[in-house]
């Protein structure tokens, strides 16, 4: 982590966004309920993350935006529902991002951060000004799609209005409060058709699998905020998942 920490500035300064504004990560400033997410941020290792890690050459480089605020009920992370015509992870939950632009500068330095802030502010409606970057994890691997994913995190300092702003990709925009994810009774294990079994969670009239629920399931764990549950409650997964 130590060389995503020197890449995107943690220590160094600002790096300058494609929208013309500079993007600071820092963790100054936090909400105290945030300094165990920071704490971990800086000091896991990929393989702790997931098992997936991209490979030596190749992938497509894309960056999703993990947005911590604090709702009515507390911590919530921010999260949308792909629309459910899309050829591919119809109807499925995710944290907001996509691939980078060649404008969003480099996939080394600070393009994954605008890339996160970007997609989310495409997506969502998000106004990235009201966004503080305060860590990025190390890049995961997507096999099925081919996507390499910097996970960025961020804390919704000034909330903004947001909403599906294509319905064509974006079914819905909804937040989770931290409490649902780390409560034992809305957690599951999915297992596919094809072998693969992974973390769950069954909140907000959703359910939250695959990459997200596996990559939300290790901040919980990391930060200490897991909660022991039943790992044998399984929900099965078809072929079209």
């Amino acid at each position: 982590m130590t060389r995503a920490r020197e890449s995107y500035g943690e220590d160094t300064g600002t790096r300058q966004a494609s929208s013309g504004r500079d993007v600071p990560v820092t963790a100054e400033g936090l909400p105290e309920w945030l300094s165990p997410v920071a704490g971990a941020a800086g000091t896991i290792e990929p393989r702790q993350l997931s098992r997936f890690l991209p490979p030596e050459s190749g992938g497509r480089q894309s960056a999703v935006l993990i947005l911590f605020g604090h709702g009515p009920r507390g911590p919530e992370l921010l999260l949308m529902e792909r629309a459910g015509t899309l050829r591919s992870h119809a109807g499925q939950p995710s944290f907001p991002g996509g691939a980078l632009d060649p404008e969003d500068g480099d996939p080394e330095g600070g393009g994954p951060v605008r890339a996160a802030l970007r997609e989310a502010q495409e997506e969502t409606g998000l106004d990235p000004s009201g966004v503080q970057v305060f860590g990025v994890l190390p890049r995961l691997y997507i096999p099925v799609s081919g996507f390499v994913v910097t996970p960025v995190l961020g804390w919704w300092r000034e909330p903004s209005p947001v909403g599906a702003v294509d319905q064509a990709e974006t079914a819905r925009v909804f937040t989770v409060p931290v409490a649902d994810l780390t409560d034992p009774g809305h957690r599951v294990t999915t297992r596919h058709p094809s072998g693969h079994v992974g973390p769950a969670f069954l909140v907000e009239n959703a359910l939250v699998w695959g990459f997200t629920a596996g990559v939300i399931d290790r901040i919980l764990h990391y930060a200490g905020w897991e909660i022991p549950w039943d790992r044998d409650k399984q929900v099965p997964l078809d072929w079209r998942s």
